[in-house]
C-alpha cells in the first residue's frame, strides 16, 4: 500500500498539470496517427534505405520488420561513454536475431563535467542538455522509426535524451546503460589528498596520481554523482531493463543485458493495442517515484533542476516544494560516497537497485503501478539478471540488504528523511543536500564574505583571509550569468576549513551537484542575483544564517530588508569567456533554476 502522503502528492502533481498533461498527450496521439501512416515518399524511403545493407533494406521498404532508431552519445573522451563505441553493431546483430532493423539516427553532444570542472568550458553544461535535447529531436525527425535506443550516462547527457524522446512519446524506447568503471583509489583517499593538496601539504605529483587512480578505465566515475544518478533514475522509472545500471561495461552479462534490452524494445515495438510508449511510462506517477529514488538513495542535486525539466517535457509541472514534502517523509536508505564510504561497485554488491526497489515497494514508498518497457508493474524490477548458457536469466533479487552499512531496509533507514531540503527567507529560495552533512553544521550563522568568481575564493583561501567563520556568497553563478557551472572546485578548500573547526557555509546561486560533501551548502538559489535577486544585495559583514534543520537561509543584518534592489551589472560583466560570448540566446531566454533552467518550457 503507498503511503498515503505520496499519494497525495501526486494528485496535487496531477491536478496542477492536468491541463498541460492533456495537450501533451493530445499531441502525442496525433503524432501516433501520423506515424502509422508513415506518409513517406519514394524518394524519402530511397534517402533512408541508400546506405543500408540489401537485406536491411528489404526489410525496411516492405515494412515487415520493426526499424529501430539508435540516438548516441558516443565519444571517446568520456570514459563512461567510450564503451558506446561498439554499440551500434552490436545493437545491429541483436536487432536482426529478433527480425528488425536498426541505424544511428544521430549522436548528441556529451562533454565530461570533470575535464571542465573550475574550466570556462564548464558554462556550457547545463546549456548543452538542452543542445542534447534538441539533437534528440533532430535525430528522431525522419519518421522512419518505430521505436528508438538512447545510449546515455553522465550528467546532463541522459536528462537531454529523455526530454528529447518525450517529443517523440508516441515511439517505444528503452535506455541502455554502459555501465561503471572497476573500482580504484577508494574516493575518502582521493578526497583526504585533495583536502591535503588545499593546505599546501601534498604535492602537485602526489594529486594527480591519486586522480589517476580513481579514474582509471573505462566505465562511469565509482561516486554517487549525477551520473551514477542518472542511471539509478532511469532504473527506478523503469526505462533500463531490470538490474541494468551497475553492471560493468566489456563484459559478457553487459553484452547479454544489452541483446534483452534490444529484444524487449522489438516485442514492445510490434504491440499494436497496448500502450508501451515513453510517454506512458513517464507519467505522474513515475516522475514522483523518480524524486523518492532521488531522495532514498541520497542523489545528485542537479536532479532537482533535471527533473523538473524532464517533467515538463511530458507536461507535467513540479517544484521543490514537491521535493521538499517527499523529502520530509522519504528516509535515507543508502551510504554511497560522498554521504558515505561505499562506490557505486559495493553499493550493487550489496544489492543494488534490485534491493532498493524491494525495500522501498515493501514498505509503501513507491507506486508499483506504473508503466515500464516490461509492462505493467515495477514489482518486475525487483528481479536481478544471471548468465546461463549465454543468456539472461532472471531471478528474485535479494530480500535482505547484503551490507547494512551501505543499504538499509526502509524500516531501519540511516535518516528518516531524504536527503536534500529546499530553503527559503530573505536572500531567496534555494536547495541544500544534507545527507553528507554533519549535525552539528546543520546550523551555520557567520559573516558574509562576497565573490563573483571561484577562482577568488580559491585565492582568498591560499592566502589565508578565511581562516575564520565565514559563510561564502558566491555570485554569478546562475543560468542567466554564466550559464551555472557546478563549483566543485570549492569543495576541498571549504571542507579544509570545516576540518579546522571554522563555522564554514557557501551561499551561491550556481550548483554544486552529486559530489557535494560535507560544507553545509545553500545553492541553486532563486532568484539569481544577476536576475535581480536579493542574493545580490549581501554586503561583506553581514551576518547570514543557514538552517538546515528548519529549512530556512536568511540575512540577519538589520538593514538587509530596506536595501533596495539595484543593478546587478557587476554579475552579468564579470565574465569574459566563452559561454558569455558565444551563449548569449541560451541566458536570455532559460528559465529559473526551480523550472529546470531549460528554454524549452517556461511559459508551459
Amino acid at each position: 500500500m503507498t503511503h498515503k502522503k505520496i499519494i497525495e502528492i501526486t494528485k496535487k502533481i496531477a491536478d496542477r498539470s492536468q491541463a498541460s498533461r492533456t495537450d501533451y498527450l493530445d499531441m502525442i496521439e496525433e503524432a501516433q496517427t501520423a506515424h502509422s501512416a508513415k506518409g513517406l515518399s519514394a524518394g524519402n524511403v530511397a534517402h533512408a534505405t541508400a546506405a543500408c545493407p540489401v537485406a536491411d533494406k528489404k526489410s525496411m521498404i516492405a515494412g515487415d520488420w520493426a526499424h529501430l532508431a539508435i540516438v548516441t552519445a558516443y565519444n571517446d573522451m568520456l570514459s563512461a561513454h567510450q564503451p558506446y563505441e561498439r554499440y551500434p553493431n552490436l545493437i545491429r546483430g541483436f536487432a536482426r536475431e529478433f527480425n528488425a532493423t536498426t541505424q544511428v539516427a544521430g549522436g548528441v553532444p556529451a562533454m565530461c563535467d570533470g575535464v571542465t570542472q573550475g574550466q570556462t568550458g564548464m558554462e556550457l553544461s547545463l546549456f548543452s542538455r538542452d543542445v542534447i535535447a534538441m539533437s534528440t529531436v533532430v535525430a528522431l525527425s525522419h519518421n522512419t522509426f518505430d521505436a528508438a535506443i538512447y545510449l546515455g550516462i553522465c550528467d546532463k547527457i541522459v536528462p537531454g535524451l529523455l526530454m528529447g524522446a518525450l517529443q517523440f512519446g508516441h515511439l517505444p524506447s528503452i535506455f541502455i546503460p554502459s555501465g561503471p568503471m572497476p573500482s580504484g583509489l577508494p574516493n575518502e583517499e582521493k578526497s583526504r589528498v585533495r583536502k591535503a593538496y588545499a593546505r599546501g601539504e601534498a604535492s602537485r605529483e602526489e594529486l594527480l596520481e591519486t586522480e589517476m587512480k580513481s579514474y582509471h578505465s573505462a566505465g562511469t566515475c565509482t561516486f554517487y554523482g549525477t551520473a551514477n544518478s542518472n542511471q539509478m533514475l532511469m532504473e527506478i522509472m523503469g526505462l533500463h531493463v531490470p538490474g541494468a545500471a551497475f553492471v560493468p561495461p566489456e563484459t559478457d552479462i553487459r553484452d547479454a543485458l544489452t541483446r534483452e534490452a534490444v529484444k524487449q524494445l522489438v516485442e514492445n515495438a510490434q504491440k499494436t493495442q497496448t500502450k508501451n510508449r515513453i510517454a506512458d511510462i513517464v507519467n505522474e506517477k513515475s516522475i514522483v517515484n523518480a524524486m523518492i529514488g532521488l531522495l532514498a538513495t541520497g542523489g545528485s542535486t542537479n536532479h532537482t533542476i533535471h527533473l523538473p525539466a524532464i517533467a515538463r517535457a511530458a507536461g507535467i509541472h513540479i517544484n521543490w516544494d514537491d521535493f521538499d514534502e517527499l523529502s520530509q517523509i522519504v528516509p535515507l536508505i543508502c551510504k554511497i560516497y560522498p554521504n558515505g564510504k561505499a562506490d557505486i561497485n559495493q553499493f550493487h554488491a550489496a544489492g543494488g537497485m534490485s534491493y532498493v526497489i524491494r525495500t522501498l515497494l515493501d514498505n509503501g514508498y513507491l507506486h508499483e503501478d506504473v508503466k515500464t518497457v516490461l509492462g505493467d508493474g515495477l514489482e518486475a524490477f525487483v528481479s536481478e539478471p544471471v548468465l546461463k548458457n549465454n543468456e539472461i536469466e532472471w531471478r528474485t533479487g535479494p530480500a535482505t540488504s547484503g551490507d547494512a552499512n551501505i543499504i538499509s531496509d526502509a524500516r531501519t533507514p540511516f535518516s528518516k528523511n531524504g536527503g536534500l531540503r529546499a530553503l527559503s527567507g530573505n536572500l531567496g529560495r534555494g536547495i541544500v543536500k544534507i545527507s553528507a552533512v554533519k549535525q552539528e553544521h546543520y546550523l551555520i550563522t557567520a559573516p558574509a564574505h562576497v565573490f563573483y568568481d571561484q577562482n577568488d575564493v580559491v585565492a582568498a583561501f591560499e592566502n589565508g583571509e578565511l581562516e575564520k567563520d565565514v559563510m561564502i556568497i558566491l555570485l554569478g553563478q546562475g543560468p542567466k550569468s554564466n550559464g551555472m557551472p557546478e563549483l566543485h572546485k570549492l569543495t576541498p578548500p571549504l571542507s579544509a576549513l570545516l576540518e579546522k573547526g571554522f563555522n564554514v557555509g557557501l551561499v551561491t546561486d550556481g550548483r554544486m551537484s552529486g559530489a557535494s560533501g560535507a560544507v553545509p551548502a545553500a545553492i541553486q538559489i532563486t532568484p539569481e542575483a544577476s536576475d535581480n535577486g536579493f542574493l545580490g544585495l549581501v554586503k561583506d559583514g553581514d551576518m547570514i544564517c543557514l538552517d538546515c534543520n528548519n529549512a530556512t537561509l536568511t540575512n540577519l543584518t538589520d538593514d538587509f530588508t530596506s536595501r533596495e534592489i539595484k543593478s546587478t551589472d557587476k554579475t552579468k560583466t564579470s565574465y569574459k569567456t566563452m559561454g558569455r560570448n558565444l551563449f548569449s540566446t541560451f541566458r536570455e531566454t532559460v528559465s529559473g533554476a526551480e523550472t529546470g533552467g531549460s528554454i524549452f518550457f517556461e511559459d508551459m
